[in-house]
This record gives structure tokens, sequence and C-alpha cells, in this order.
């Protein structure tokens, strides 16, 4: 049997991977900061705040898995783009991956960002384009892949790290994108917006949890983009969602400014992802959509 520890298990990604692990099987532990009430036949739920080393230590000595998903991370919003306590999550992960191995760990799976990336590259592929010290989230995750690759290679383990793009879906923070669209024209209000040429890569967070367990049954050693492989532009996105509901009307092209710092083109190589994980979208962006809106609308509050 298959023994899996996923942290960050009742965050955004982590309760539909767990799904996913579940349906294939495996014996799955999750760790939560706060106390879960959401039994699950063949999930065992954990409590450890994983910035404790101590908590981290007993966590992996007791369950002692085979696998690792680690997707714990600072994800305040508006705050963990900057936040100082990205430098304590390097120091958190490496303990955890520390005795993940010395405790007979086999497989480990982080999750990075494309965040990681300079974004002035534009086409984003791993290995190839350079990397962005900028912000300390984005510092962060480059030093921890450096790390978590390099220590894998000095102690024989199997590692790998999915950089994930633009997700969105059910349950995302109100505050993004998506869900500001969505919200706001549910609720007959005007979509305040940037002028949406920048293209991005959205992947629907099902998909996202599919692509990490694919990545993590796979033999695949450092860095894969975790995206669509197909970009396009924000306002196709905001179009999509306003037909859907019928107010396109309410849709203010150009009302918020559009960063300077961001590039208007970004862009996920795939090829890693589809050749050697085997594994591509299967939710297009219309179905992901209607998917969304009719989450909203069911948890307006």
């Amino acid at each position: 049997m298959k023994r899996i520890l996923v942290t960050g298990a009742n965050g955004w990604i982590g309760s539909h991977v767990i799904k996913k692990l579940i349906e294939k099987d495996f014996e799955v532990h999750a760790v939560s900061r706060k106390f879960v009430n959401t039994p699950m036949k063949k999930c065992k739920w954990h409590r450890a705040d994983l910035l404790i080393l101590k908590e981290t230590r007993n966590l992996i000595e007791n369950i002692k898995p085979t696998h690792l998903l680690h997707f714990a991370w600072e994800a305040t919003p508006g705050e963990y783009w900057r936040s100082l306590n990205n430098y304590l999550w390097v120091q958190a992960s490496i303990e955890l991956l520390y005795n993940f191995a010395k405790y007979g760990g086999k497989r480990a799976v982080f999750a990075g960002t494309c965040a990681e990336y300079d974004w002035s590259y534009g086409y984003l592929s791993e290995n190839i384009t350079p990397c962005s010290n900028k912000p300390p989230y984005a510092s962060a995750k480059n030093a921890l892949q450096s790390l978590v690759r390099s220590f894998s290679e000095s102690v024989g383990l199997s590692s790998a790290w999915g950089r994930i793009f633009f997700l969105y879906g059910p349950k995302e923070h109100r505050s993004r994108l998506v869900p500001t669209v969505i919200n706001s024209l549910i609720n007959n209000k005007q979509a305040l917006c940037t002028h949406g040429e920048q293209y991005r890569d959205f992947l629907h967070v099902e998909d996202a949890s599919e692509a990490f367990v694919s990545l993590l049954e796979s033999d695949a050693q450092g860095p894969v983009n975790i995206a669509s492989g197909h970009s396009i532009q924000v306002k196709e996105m905001i179009s999509r969602i306003a037909d859907k509901l019928g107010k396109s009307e309410l849709v203010k092209l150009g009302a918020i400014p559009f960063p300077d710092t961001e590039p208007l083109f970004i862009g996920a190589n795939t090829k890693l992802l589809k050749d050697e994980i085997k594994w591509s979208p299967k939710i297009d962006l219309d179905r992901g959509l209607e998917r969304t809106i009719a989450w909203w609308r069911k948890n307006q509050v």
C-alpha cells in the first residue's frame, strides 16, 4: 500500500487532490494547521503546524509516508507575494523533506509556481527560462526548488516540482479575477477590469489536481509546468463569463490600471507534462467556467 502525506490538504488544490488519491487507492494522510471536521473514507486527518519543526518531525515519524505531496505555504490573499513568512516556509519544507527521507520516504512532489520564472521572457520553459529572485514569494520558491533537487540527488530520493500557472475553479478565493467577475455580475454590479489584453494560461483546479497526481505517479525529476499549454487574453475569459451570465453590459474593461511590471504575454511550455507525464487537460474552458459559475451561484455570501 502506498502511504501518502498531503500538506495543505484543506487548501484549494489540496482538497481536490485528496479525492483523486483516494480513487487511486492510496492510504491518504492529510495534514492541516486547523482542525478539519470533514471525514472521508480512506483519509486520516492530522492537525499540525509545519512551521513548528518539532511537530513536523513527530508527524513524519508517526505516519512514515512512502509518498509526499507538499502544498502548504504562505497563502494569505494580498500578502503572500511579499510576506517574510515565505522564508520560514523554506526552512519548514526542508525539515519536512529531511524527515520524509529519514523515515523511508520514496517519492516527493512539491508545489511550485510560475512566479519562479522571469516573466519578461514570456514563453516559460523548465530548465531553460531564467528564474527570478523577486518578490520574496518567487525567491523562496526558487531557493527551495534548488535545495529539494540537491538533497534528493544526495540521498537518492525521487522528487519532482510542479510549477503552477493560472488556476481557476470552484472554491477559489473570491478576491481573484474569475470569482470577482462572476460575483459582480451575479449581483448585477459592474465588473471593473484592466484592459484585458494580457495573455495568461488558465487551468481548471480539478485538472491541476489530476496533473499533480499524474506527476506523483511518474518517474519525472525536477520542475514540470502545470498548465494548459494554451494562453488566452484575459478579456476573452471575462467575455465568456459575461456571455454565460447574460450581462456583458456590466463589464468595464480598462476601468482599473494594468500593472507596468507585468508582461502582456505569459505562456507555458507543457511538452514535459504531455510527453513525459502523459497528461493533458480534461476540462475545456467553457465547461470549467460553467462549473465555476454554478458553484458561486450556490455559495453566495
